[in-house]
């Protein structure tokens, strides 16, 4: 049977309403740095929390290139009534995300044990990429864990780089953990057209993504069925002012990628 896959958007905070908003409400991955330093931001998730979302709150490894500490990551999960924080975590480094996630779970867990926690697995090879994931999907302090998108295309086929052949992997392998939440964090090389593959998989239960706005913001629109090719791409903090005669192409790249992943969500009226 094919599942669906919750696909939470990101764009810049002016905008949450116009694209990010869901009807009903699912899913939503925020980041701790925005909810921390941004009332707007806060506010409007505080809001889908309310109208039944589940909030994810990441911890800023992307955006500022180190972890916020544990009790930054309860304070901003505690502001927008999260469900689920992702534990600190070293882009690119097997060993060091496990020490640095295992610290800040016992951390967390010394304040509180209201949230669920998700870890990430990095890896810079596929003997690390198998520790990490079988560390990780054997801790019993792990709720969730995340995948990370697959960046470039690899020359060789790799675990560690091309998360479709690492969850095909994980399937065919009875890898899988039923007691875990398994997560995709942002898009690749393949864009959009890798859900139809993700999709598959019954037991992945979300993806965020910034590419349908930042490629929309560029005029550039993500075709239901592709093809699809990668460009370079700005971060989606450093777009302030998106045209409104671009609005209707960000919508349809957002149903686009919903399309792709079987999602059902939309963004509501008004």
């Amino acid at each position: 049977m094919t599942k669906s896959i919750h696909v939470s958007v990101i764009a810049p905070p002016r905008y949450l309403a116009h694209f990010v908003a869901q009807s009903p409400a699912t899913v939503h991955h925020v980041t701790a740095q925005r909810v921390l330093g941004d009332a707007v931001y806060r506010r409007f998730f505080r809001r889908e929390a309310e109208l039944g979302a589940t909030i994810i709150v990441d911890n800023g490894v992307f955006d500022l290139g180190e972890s916020l500490s544990a009790l930054e990551l309860v304070e901003a999960a505690r502001a927008v009534q999260a469900t689920e924080i992702i534990l600190p975590d070293v882009m690119h480094d097997g060993p060091a995300t496990i020490n640095a996630s295992t610290q800040g779970a016992a951390e967390i867990r010394k304040v509180t044990d209201e949230f669920l926690l998700c870890a990430v697995v990095h890896a810079a090879d596929d003997d690390e990429w198998h520790r990490c994931y079988d560390y990780f999907a054997n801790s019993d302090y792990v709720d969730a864990i995340a995948l990370p998108a697959s960046r470039r295309r690899s020359d060789s086929p790799q675990l560690s780089k091309d998360r479709v052949l690492a969850t095909a992997y994980l399937e065919s392998q009875g890898l899988v953990n039923p007691r875990i939440k398994y997560r995709m964090l942002g898009l690749g090389w393949r864009g959009h057209l890798e859900l139809f593959e993700q999709r598959e998989h019954e037991w992945i239960e979300s993806v965020d993504c910034a590419a349908p706005v930042i490629l929309g913001t560029m005029g550039i629109e993500m075709l239901p069925n592709g093809p699809y090719e990668k460009v370079r791409t700005p971060r989606v903090e450093t777009i302030e002012e998106i045209p409104e005669d671009l609005h209707p192409l960000i919508r349809r790249n957002i149903a686009a990628v919903r399309h792709a992943a079987n999602c059902p969500l939309t963004i509501p009226a008004g």
